[in-house]
């Protein structure tokens, strides 16, 4: 028999803090993070482990004994997040409706009804795993009790018996884990411990002495300022190891029917997701019949459990139910409809006759690849009005499908009709392969739904369950699950494929009149109908165009760097005076701080493996030379493997471009980002970067044109907090970094280093982000109190600098959101929690996400602009890719004069600052001659 008992709360904050960067958030405003994370490492668990018996335990409101004990119990801890207060209700509820025993007694807390509770259950014959990332709960284990620690997301549990923790933690026996804490303290606890004595020198101690009141008696042995500290500090000593101990007398019982595990009520859990939206988790815990997903093992007899269960599981039977699935959700076969297959001459003239007579529709193509550039037409749906739309399938030979596709160019290139989609890039980018390039206003519901609400999904299925409750057919219902075996749709009939492309057309137009609304309410109508749709068409134009891709010389460079990353590999071998895999974050581990011990104290995972992630080793290099030899292997490695080795796979052999997609709904500053590459993080300065660019090169006569906006970001901050001394820098053509350290050295412009300029840059970049004085110390390899005084200095020279970020701060505060220059809300919903941590998080936002909204706005602006005049003026040149504040051109020769006049007249002038928006710009044979 195996009792699962899960620590509540350390479950739930380190579900919490999982999502903090990028949390859940529905359509409500509700952040559902801590649930979604308890939920999922709930799920994990039963499904891998499959307990016949299990409880959660909470800590109860209010103190305990501890507390009573001692006053500064935990009281470092910063205030419980608002947003987890909120979700222990919800999360016992689910927990209810899981028919699971939650334990809860007055006084005492979760560890040590745990403790009380494994013991008993030990007793009695059970294995117990003990669910918690806590180390404390060491001292339990034993043959039959276990520690069940939750790895990172995703990665499964570790399971420690009493033998592992002697292991990890250098005891003789479970029980010294009490001792070990009560010597080092606990800062988690805000147990004191004896000061000066940390895990190393506790461990030295209990080898030799066994317990805290063997060492204390016979402190004569020990000399030095170590017998003095533990002589001084006894009584606290003492006083930590008791804070340690997890009671195991709890008044508790152990009635192990009582804990055994049940079927999950599926009424209230589809309820409960259902209001959550937590629609993924609904399919995933429960069949589509209401079942389980996983059912109890059977316990008893195959005909009792039918009997009483699974007739209580099963949806409700009555007609009143027809219209409704089991989720509360209305799905197709239930809404009135009215959807056509379109396959005949005479329908599809008369269709084409009806479209080309629209204010507006909506339409949506069926293909063959999620990839636009390689995908090939299957059909077109339509729908103008809501409940009736129309499917035409297309012929699967390309000069067929392209003279059907062409009757119906009087729609897609009538500039009247408004063209209504989801996603509806993709579907221009298609049909430009077939000739037809889509013309007129656009609405996408996608993006709309993206400047509502940024930081939720933007897919339709999941548009229409929270805002239509409605359940639309899955396109894994149709051509299988993601895999080798996945079917495409032309495999599929046309009748097979109908009504799935008709709803398709005709959810999005009922989600457009929604959202359209939603848009107006929150005075987002300039963003929407000025700047990203419009941006739409440029987009598309620039996926479809591609970018010349130079494969031969990235071929020679990859074995150039191979040889390289070989000799590099011989040289930390010798270093390291041993073999070992370098891929391998353990055995460098191992490697450096074992067999080379470079540090004395290196830092550990919760699993116990040592930390060597890139940002560690990089405070490491000057302990020893091989440090540097590994982070340049890395950089080396992932340079090959990510850009490389990788970009000549992803050119389309027809044309011998590469296609990267530019997503709009991703970013929640609206920022674009690219993926299939992703060229935003092509790194700059060093020097195998720039063999990267230089492989991104000009088509025949034509040259690579490159314009990018000058220090964009803090001209914003410039304009923002009207600074006088910042304005009037802008404003005198000074170099900014070297006025900045003018001013903060107190020294003429012209005696500043490169040095104190280098500070100062620094300093400009990094403030407006919120850097502290322990992150500008450490990027500048500085002494903190020198990068004090640099910001110090750096808000003296630039008072209204902080005038702005406070008031930022203050007004996020008070309407919990930012905004851009053009409209665009960043929302903050934490920037009011007591908890420090998370609120600092929503404060840096406030400040930052302004500036870098705005800067992503006005560079959209200044595409859409200059795409315009290109048609406009009939330039045949092309914008082709666009990194962070830099627009990259093919321009044709004889072109050249004409298109960088019109490009850096529509940058400059995108929107008007209190100081001038300055564009650099350069010309060569490729990407990076031009840049």
């Amino acid at each position: 028999m195996k009792l699962f008992l899960l620590d509540a709360y350390a479950l739930i904050y380190r579900s919490y803090y999982a999502f903090i960067k990028n949390p859940r958030v529905n359509s409500k405003g509700q952040n559902t993070s801590a649930i979604f994370g308890f939920v999922n490492t709930l799920e994990e668990l039963l499904r891998k482990e499959d307990p016949t018996h299990i409880a959660v335990a909470f800590d109860p409101p209010g103190g305990t004994f501890r507390h009573d004990a001692y006053e500064k119990y935990k009281a470092q801890r910063q205030e419980t997040p608002e947003d987890i207060r909120a979700a222990v209700p919800i999360i016992k509820e689910i927990i209810a409706a899981y028919n699971i025993k939650e334990l809860e007694v007055p006084y005492y807390e979760a560890d040590d009804v745990i403790g009380t509770i494994a013991k008993k259950a030990e007793k009695e014959g059970f294995d117990v795993y003990m669910m918690t990332p806590d180390k404390d709960y060491g001292q339990l284990t034993s043959d039959h009790i276990f520690m069940y620690k939750p790895k990172f997301a995703g990665s499964g549990f570790d399971v420690l018996d009493s033998k592992a923790i002697m292991q990890k933690y250098e005891l003789s026996s479970p029980l010294q884990m009490i001792d070990l804490l009560g010597l080092m303290g606990d800062a988690s606890d805000n147990i004191p411990g004896c000061p000066g004595v940390g895990p190393k020198t506790a461990q030295k101690l209990l080898r030799e002495y066994g317990t805290i009141e063997n060492l204390l008696e016979n402190t004569s042995g020990i000399k030095g300022t170590l017998k003095l500290r533990l002589e001084e500090n006894k009584e606290q000593i003492i006083f930590s190891k008791f804070l340690a101990t997890i009671k195991i007398d709890v008044p508790v019982d152990f009635n192990k029917d009582e804990f055994k595990r049940r079927e999950i009520n599926a009424d209230k859990i589809a309820a409960l997701f259902e209001e959550l939206e937590f629609r993924t988790l609904i399919n995933r815990v429960l069949k589509t019949d209401g079942t389980p997903a996983h059912p109890v093992r059977n316990t008893t007899t195959h005909e009792a459990i039918q009997g009483d269960l699974f007739a209580e599981l099963l949806p409700p039977a009555d007609s009143s139910q027809d219209n409704v699935n089991y989720y509360g959700l209305q799905e197709l076969k239930d809404v009135p409809h009215s959807y056509h297959l379109v396959d005949n001459e005479t329908d599809i003239a008369n269709l084409i006759k009806v479209l080309s007579g629209q204010e507006s529709c909506c339409f949506d193509t069926e293909t063959t690849s999620v990839d636009p550039i390689v995908s090939e037409l299957v059909g077109m749906s339509f729908a103008f009005s809501e409940g009736e739309a129309y499917y035409v399938p297309v012929p699967d030979d390309f000069e067929k499908a392209k003279n059907l596709a062409e009757r119906f160019r009087p729609f897609f290139e009538n500039d009247k009709i408004l063209k209504i989609g989801q996603n509806i890039k993709y579907d221009i980018i298609v049909l430009k392969k077939y000739d037809i390039h889509v013309r007129g206003q656009l609405f996408d519901t996608m993006i709309a739904h993206y400047l509502i609400n940024p930081e939720l999904r933007h897919n339709m299925d999941y548009m229409a369950e929270t805002y239509l409750k409605y359940r639309t057919i899955h396109i894994d219902q149709l051509i299988g699950a993601k895999g080798k075996n996945q079917l495409n749709m032309r495999t599929l009939s046309p009748k097979q494929v109908c009504d799935y492309a008709c709803e398709d057309a005709d959810v999005t137009l009922k989600l457009k009149s929604i959202l359209e609304k939603a848009i107006e309410k929150q005075d987002l109508g300039k963003l929407l109908y000025d700047i990203e749709l419009p941006l739409i068409y440029v987009l598309a134009d620039m996926e479809y165009t591609g970018v010349r891709l130079d494969t031969a010389a990235l071929g020679e460079y990859s074995k150039t760097l191979t040889l390289e990353l070989h000799t590099i590999e011989s040289e930390i071998y010798k270093l390291g005076e041993t073999e070992f895999n370098i891929n391998s974050a353990k055995q460098v581990g191992e490697v450096l701080f074992d067999k080379l011990k470079i540090v004395d104290k290196p830092k550990k995972t919760k699993t116990g493996q040592y930390v060597t992630s890139e940002e560690t080793l990089e405070s490491m290099k000057d302990s020893h030379p091989i440090v540097g030899k590994i982070l340049e292997y890395r950089g080396l490695k992932k340079l090959l493997s990510t850009y490389i080795d990788a970009l000549p796979q992803l050119v389309d052999p027809k044309d011998g471009k590469i296609h990267t997609s530019f997503n709009q709904t991703v970013t929640a500053t609206g920022r674009l980002s690219s993926s299939n590459p992703n060229l935003q993080n092509i790194p700059i300065r060093e020097a195998q970067g720039k063999e990267i660019r230089k492989a991104f090169i000009a088509d025949d006569e034509s040259v690579f044109f490159s314009a990018d906006y000058s220090q964009i970001e803090l001209r914003i901050m410039a304009h923002l907090s009207k600074d006088p001394n910042m304005v009037e820098a802008f404003n005198s053509g000074e170099d900014i970094h070297a006025a900045t350290a003018a001013k903060i050295y107190k020294l003429p412009i012209g005696e500043v280093t490169s040095d104190m300029r280098r500070k100062a840059k620094t300093a400009n970049f990094g403030i407006i982000y919120g850097i502290s004085v322990f992150g500008l110390a450490e990027r500048l390899s500085i002494p903190r109190g020198e990068a004090k005084e640099l910001i110090d200095g750096y808000f003296e020279t630039y008072p209204k600098v902080k005038e702005y970020m406070d008031k930022s701060i203050a007004d996020a505060r008070e309407k919990t959101y930012v905004e851009t220059v053009f409209g665009r809300k960043r929302y903050l919903p934490d920037i009011n929690s007591r908890n420090a941590t998370v609120r600092g998080y929503a404060e840096r936002n406030a400040i930052n996400a302004p500036i870098q909204g705005s800067a992503a706005d006005i560079i959209k602006v200044a595409m859409n602009r200059i795409f315009e005049r290109f048609e406009k003026e009939n330039i045949r040149s092309k914008m082709i890719l666009q990194v962070h504040d830099e627009l990259n051109f093919n321009v044709l020769d004889g072109e050249l004069d004409k298109v960088q006049k019109i490009v850096i007249e529509e940058m400059e002038n995108a929107y008007k600052l209190v100081v001038p928006l300055k564009a650099d710009c350069g010309k060569g044979k490729n990407w990076l001659e031009a840049h």
